[in-house]
């Protein structure tokens, strides 16, 4: 019962996407109906700028944290429980909530600053790695999809170089189970870029200004 409770308060905790409550309190309209219609921080630069582009990807990796926390509390108090599973449930259900937020018609942003917040908490090493390579490939190409989808192929591999202990909760990993993980994390980010796929194959891909 404590898998299936995580689940729901995790998908519910992604469900709050900051970008549509930022944009509509502070322009007086939803994000998704502006730019690439995406609810997430690079559209919030591009049509709010970088105030409330930082807020938002503050927030939405603050998202991943909190449900991480979450399932590493309800761990600790189900000693019964296997808590590297709770961390796993938690952090896949709170980015199919950013992603397919019930509080606003199933439709959100791509899951990355939440799954940046999930991969910081629950394997600093591999979040740290994962965020320094997106950013180089941000300088080298500008584009944020690229980086993202870079990234996230990037997780799953570094799972079978770099120990799956979790910094909070050593000891607790699940073998072959946090590469499955990982795996389905990837999936998922690279399923919500799968229209900048088709424009960076076809060379019109966004791109940000430095600026």
């Amino acid at each position: 019962m404590e898998y299936v409770i995580m689940a729901i308060v995790a998908y519910l905790i992604g469900s709050v996407n900051f970008s549509i409550l930022i944009s509509k309190k502070k322009a007086g309209y939803d994000i998704r109906q502006k730019g690439s219609g995406n609810a997430g921080t690079t559209n919030m630069l591009r049509n709010l700028g970088k105030k409330y582009a930082a807020i938002t990807l503050i927030c939405d990796i603050l998202k991943g944290l909190v449900a991480i926390v979450i399932a590493i509390i309800v761990g600790k108090i189900m000693k019964d429980s296997n808590g590297a599973l709770l961390v796993q449930i938690a952090g896949i259900a709170v980015v199919i909530g950013h992603t397919f937020p019930i509080f606003f018609g199933f439709k959100g942003g791509k899951g990355v600053a939440t799954s940046l917040g999930i991969l910081l908490l629950t394997n600093w090493q591999i979040g740290l790695i994962c965020l320094v390579f997106g950013i180089v490939i941000i300088a080298l190409t500008r584009m944020v999809s690229m980086a993202s989808l870079a990234a996230a192929i990037l997780f799953p591999v570094l799972t079978l170089f770099i120990g799956a202990e979790y910094y909070i909760v050593p000891g607790t990993g699940l073998g072959n189970g946090y590469f499955i993980y990982s795996v389905i994390l990837a999936v998922i980010v690279a399923f919500n870029h799968r229209e900048n796929i088709k424009r960076i194959l076809n060379g019109t891909e966004n791109r940000i200004s430095f600026k």
